[in-house]
């Protein structure tokens, strides 16, 4: 069946009252598109009561490309999947899922309004006490019951076949891996920051590194990833943390997940030289956003061990011994994730707002410096850095 767009207001009203029963019969819908993204159509159902939720509609394309740049509507399914397993073990972490249907490819969910995006809020210096811990313990639940670690042999294995993504996946192979490492057209780059861009993709052992990284991306089926957790994919408050988007997930590297992650807070550390407000203010968000990345890994390698020792399903895999080398083998995996997805919001195609609403090119390309070192140093570093207390010194160290 031909896919075909929503082509106005009452479609979608219509839409969802026919597929579930949310709103009373007498309510008078309004519709708010909410489509920030590249991918997707996203719209806000409300009624004058309060209530709301979000559908979410996949087309066959890129959507602020069009049919110029097709895609597979299977994301939709890839998407729906995921959101259902991790709200099977930690529900709080996902927004409730009402209705999926395969055949227009459209998801309804909760409105998770009362949080707002984690990215802007981080821009804005916002302090979240609780933010470590609530992601550290998504990760490592998600992680180890995505593996085979917490799933038996047959069981990851079906797994790994259900969550098999490879156009997205080879958008990241390309975006990731490759651009960010070459001159390539696709790049977007700070014209006061070129010269060290030349640089940068001259760098053989770096670009030997990558190669190591991008080999393990495209064949480790470790465990099921978000496969986009950047801090635009979080919405949070003081009280509560919600991971969306997820149709870029597939059976990866755990590292890859907790690398995009940690380079994000990091992209924001960046950026803080550089924001708008008091400098004593910004310094002191830098310390914060180091704090919180030392916590949120302290507490998800502690979770992550603890499920090792009483939930793994293969007794070989709880060795004391083993899990020690896993979680530092982990650690290295996500020094080098993070050099990589910091590279390429700095000089690829997908910038960030933490230093690209950065007004001045100069005092921009001076942000962008600083990550594009720290960047190189997690990659080729990652061996060395064994702790994060000795990332944070070698952050200060590049930012001094």
């Amino acid at each position: 069946m031909p896919f075909s767009e929503f082509s106005d207001q009452q479609q979608i009203i219509d839409y969802v009252t026919q597929h579930i029963d949310y709103f009373t019969d007498d309510s008078t819908l309004q519709v708010t598109e909410l489509s920030d993204g590249n991918l997707n159509y996203v719209y806000r159902i409300s009624d004058a009561g309060g209530n709301s939720l979000i559908l979410k509609q996949t087309p066959p394309y890129i959507r602020v490309i069009g049919d110029g740049w097709p895609l597979t509507q299977d994301r939709a399914r890839i998407e729906y999947n995921s959101l259902k397993r991790t709200a099977e073990r930690c529900p709080q972490r996902v927004p409730k899922m009402y209705h999926y249907d395969a055949e227009h490819c459209v998801i309804l969910m909760q409105d998770i309004g009362d949080h707002d995006n984690l990215r802007e809020l981080m821009i804005q210096r916002v302090r979240l006490p609780d933010l470590a811990a609530q992601l550290a313990d998504y990760l490592a639940v998600t992680k180890f019951y995505g593996s085979g670690m917490g799933l038996a042999s047959g069981e990851h294995k079906q797994l790994v076949r259900e969550s098999q993504n490879p156009d997205l996946c080879q958008i990241h192979e390309e975006v990731f891996f490759l651009d960010p490492f070459c001159d390539h057209e696709r790049n977007d780059v700070n014209p006061a920051l070129r010269d060290e861009a030349e640089a940068f993709w001259q760098n053989n052992d770096l670009k030997r590194e990558v190669a190591i990284l991008k080999r393990r991306y495209m064949s480790d089926t470790e465990a099921l990833l978000h496969g986009d957790l950047h801090t635009g994919s979080v919405f949070a408050n003081q009280n509560s943390c919600k991971v969306i988007d997820m149709e870029f997930a597939f059976c990866g590297p755990a590292g890859f997940d907790t690398g995009v992650l940690l380079a994000n807070f990091l992209l924001n550390y960046c950026g803080q030289n550089n924001l708008p407000g008091d400098a004593d203010e910004r310094a002191g968000y830098q310390d914060w956003l180091l704090t919180t990345i030392s916590e949120l890994w302290q507490r998800f390698s502690q979770r992550f061990s603890n499920l090792m020792q009483q939930h793994c399903v293969d007794p070989s895999l709880s060795d004391a011994g083993y899990q020690q080398w896993y979680l530092q083998q982990l650690w290295q995996d996500t020094l080098g994730y993070a050099g990589v997805e910091i590279s390429r919001r700095t000089v690829g195609i997908a910038h960030v707002a933490d230093i690209a609403s950065i007004e001045s090119e100069t005092a921009r390309a001076d942000s962008e410096r600083l990550a594009l070192k720290i960047a190189e140093s997690l990659i080729l570093r990652r061996s060395e850095i064994q702790s994060p207390a000795q990332l944070a010194d070698t952050v200060r160290q590049l930012n001094s």
